[in-house]
């Protein structure tokens, strides 16, 4: 059994129903919500979402609570010891997006690193750090944060298995931490997927594979290395199909939810047929 979806779409008026039905109208038996918009901080009370009519549809469907995957929104950074209102704001909103998964009944919350704004990865690590200790020593909830694989472009924090090892390291509730791997992003990061055993190797050997709570399967509009962070649809980019299609199947990795993030074509989701042909 692989666990296989897509980001779905998480609003009005349908919230968390209309995104499992729009899961499944893709034959995918898992998905990625943002409980809000990304890129702001507006988020309808919890009682709206429609949460016990989404599973009520999940449970006639075998579709399970685990396999729901909440990404953070891209405001919160951790790492912005430039500006440390931000960084305080970040800590807040995340609490309260830990909260808001936790109703949800969501396990996983992917969160990017962060930015170091300038200041040097070394200080944007350390206020990572103390950011996701001061969040996780307070929060209640059993919600783990799955530190995202980065692909190194601008100041980005967590683009190398080390940067992120150095992170949880520092972490007094490491149980409450674990990764997302993205393929473009390692991709676009310099880790050369094609020869993906090694890879895995790597991670396992760094940050543990018992750790790894999720995927995102994309392919790569850049050359390895490249610092990116473009996506491209799969099997149209620099990875190629075999290779992400031998990722999904890999053997020691089937228990891992795998989400696609690929772009829209012509103003339509290629969801349904990326995910037939993967599976």
């Amino acid at each position: 059994m692989i666990y296989l979806g897509s980001h779905v779409s998480f609003k009005s008026p349908n919230y968390f129903k209309g995104a499992i039905e729009e899961a499944l109208s893709y034959g995918a038996n898992a998905c990625m919500i943002y409980t809000g918009p990304p890129s702001n901080t507006r988020r309808v009370d919890v009682s709206k979402l429609k949460i016990e009519e989404a599973k009520k549809i999940m449970a006639e469907h075998d579709f399970s609570i685990d396999r729901v995957i909440v990404h953070a929104p891209y405001i919160i950074n951790l790492a912005n010891a430039l500006k440390p209102e931000t960084a305080l704001f970040g800590q807040d909103f995340l609490k309260a997006e830990l909260e808001r998964v936790s109703k949800i009944g969501a396990k996983t919350l992917v969160l990017h690193p962060g930015s170091h704004v300038g200041a040097g990865m070394d200080i944007g690590i350390e206020w990572i750090i103390n950011g996701l200790n001061e969040v996780l020593d307070h929060d209640t909830s059993d919600v783990k944060i799955a530190l995202e694989t980065m692909a190194g472009k601008g100041n980005e924090c967590g683009f190398t298995f080390e940067q992120l090892q150095k992170i949880y390291l520092g972490i007094h509730k490491k149980s409450r931490i674990g990764f997302c791997m993205d393929t473009c992003h390692i991709w676009d990061a310099g880790y050369d997927i094609t020869h993906f055993d090694e890879v895995l190797n790597q991670f396992d050997s760094i940050l543990g594979l018992e750790n790894l709570l999720c995927m995102h399967i994309n392919d790569s509009k850049n050359e390895l290395g490249a610092h990116k962070d473009r996506h491209e649809n799969i099997g149209k980019g620099y990875i190629g199909f075999d290779v992400l299609y031998a990722i999904v199947h890999h053997p020691k990795l089937e228990h891992v939810t795998k989400i696609l993030e690929t772009p829209f074509v012509d103003g339509k989701a290629c969801y349904k047929e990326e995910i037939s042909a993967l599976r």
